[in-house]
């Protein structure tokens, strides 16, 4: 008798704060950083001018094919990558090389888009001056997918987004409401 009261007030214990609804925050939640766009220089030109070269850039092939994985390639059926189109489609209409400074750091900004669904194909890419750090956003038909890559992103992996969306907002109000290319009418 003793045993199942024990038990009784053991699971009692444990399931309070589940069907009472506790929640607690995760741990490590990112808050949004400050993002500041600079003036672009030489260094937003280090690795191309376009985003059609920054992404074949010798320095920096094998980074971002490893910050898209699966992405990078075309989609296959039953295949792994998650978007409509391969991760370069979604740079093909590529906007200004632009600068931003994200806390201490500062980072080449590349968007672009699909030119045949620019509205709901989208990409940004931030690459941490040095090249050993790279996060980028594919907006793909109303989904955001976020990547990174390298030691010490900021934000760590689970933050990609929060520094990612920062940084769109502050690009979109340097530029008057879009940080993306239009297509050409």
């Amino acid at each position: 008798m003793r045993h199942s009261l024990l038990r009784g007030a053991l699971a009692c214990l444990l399931l309070t704060p589940v069907l009472g609804g506790c929640v607690l925050p995760p741990s490590g939640a990112a808050s949004p950083p400050t993002v500041e766009v600079i003036p672009a220089d030489a260094r937003a030109l280090v690795y191309g001018r376009s985003a059609r070269e920054v992404l074949e850039d010798p320095q920096l092939r094998d980074k971002v094919r490893a910050l898209f994985g699966a992405d990078w390639g075309p989609p296959t059926p039953g295949g792994a990558g998650k978007l409509t189109l391969a991760a370069p489609q979604y740079f093909e209409l590529g906007g200004p090389l632009r600068m931003v400074r994200i806390g201490a750091a500062n980072y080449i900004a590349i968007t672009g888009c699909a030119p045949q669904a620019c509205a709901g194909r989208r990409g940004l890419l931030l690459i941490r001056e040095g090249g050993e750090e790279l996060m980028a956003r594919l907006d793909d038909g109303g989904f955001s997918h976020h990547h990174a890559y390298g030691p010490g992103v900021v934000g760590g992996p689970g933050g990609a987004g929060v520094v990612l969306e920062s940084t769109l907002r502050a690009l979109e109000r340097a530029s008057g409401g879009t940080a993306f290319p239009r297509p050409a009418p």
